[in-house]
């Protein structure tokens, strides 16, 4: 089974290498990683290829298109029709995952079948002090470097840093009453299944596009399951200067629909009739 890691990403190379980081230091490696770049300058390139000069063992493709505002589930769904792999992994570019995050994904990896997870966020004075000697020894994913930096909040973020067995981890997993609903920055799923549904809905822009993705997923028979705490990762603060509200509202109603009408097919996919694309 071909596993690819999906990375979106966008003018932040400084978080993007963080990420990536994280990426090489799992205990089950991706046979290769795609930069799914919505746009970003010269900067993040030159950033990606100098990572992967340091890092030749895995393969980086660096798919990108011209910044036209926030397009982030267009470039996601050509880096989906350009992969080559069956299992496709989704992270942002601005998360660091635990070793242990992509062999828990391939563990419960089955077609018909995606996985999600949640996130342990920073603040943005901790984002700031992070590096990638921080990522590579572990200490970003530490429950006291956490909790000194005031990102251990509730219990329930606590139990997302593994505190117990991973056999009571697990159980965890499997008891604790959450909503499948996907997380675009900690999921899994065959590339077959996102096919099925053609993908990510590209007219919506930031607000729930993953989620609308896992609702007709579910509505095509794709059961979802949350890894809330078994597969870890460790969100970086930025600003959301994009955020519209009045698209956050329409973006509901899309959902509410999507979930109403047992709607599995978009037509503004990766399939587009009028287009060629």
């Amino acid at each position: 089974m071909k596993t690819e890691v999906i990375i979106a990403t966008f003018n932040s190379p400084r978080a993007l290498m963080l990420c990536l980081a994280s990426v090489v230091r799992q205990d089950a490696m991706p046979v290769s990683i795609c930069i799914a770049d919505d746009g970003s300058g010269p900067e993040t390139a030159e950033a990606i290829a100098a990572f992967s000069g340091r890092h030749p063992e895995i393969p980086i493709r660096h798919v990108w298109h011209e910044d036209r505002g926030f397009e982030k589930w267009a470039i996601v769904n050509r880096a989906i029709a350009t992969s080559e792999a069956d299992l496709l992994v989704f992270l942002d570019g601005d998360v660091m995952i635990h070793p242990c995050f992509i062999a828990r994904h391939l563990e419960l990896a089955r077609p018909g079948r995606f996985s999600t997870g949640s996130l342990i966020r920073l603040d943005k004075a901790t984002t700031a002090i992070v590096t990638p000697e921080m990522v590579s020894d572990g200490q970003v994913f530490d429950f006291d470097w956490l909790r000194a930096h005031n990102a251990i909040d509730r219990i329930g973020t606590w139990l997302k840093t593994m505190p117990f067995p991973r056999s009571f981890q697990v159980f965890l997993d499997r008891i604790t009453p959450v909503q499948k609903a996907l997380c675009g920055a900690n999921a899994s799923v065959f590339r077959s299944d996102a096919l099925k549904v053609n993908g990510f809905d590209e007219t919506i822009r930031y607000g729930g596009g993953d989620k609308e993705f896992g609702i007709r997923l579910i509505n095509a028979g794709v059961a979802g399951q949350h890894l809330r705490y078994t597969a870890p990762l460790v969100h970086l603060d930025h600003p959301r200067g994009y955020k519209d509200p009045a698209e956050i509202r329409r973006h509901k109603e899309m959902i509410a629909r999507t979930r109403r009408e047992k709607i599995t097919w978009t037509p503004n996919g990766i399939e587009r009739k009028d287009t060629d694309a």
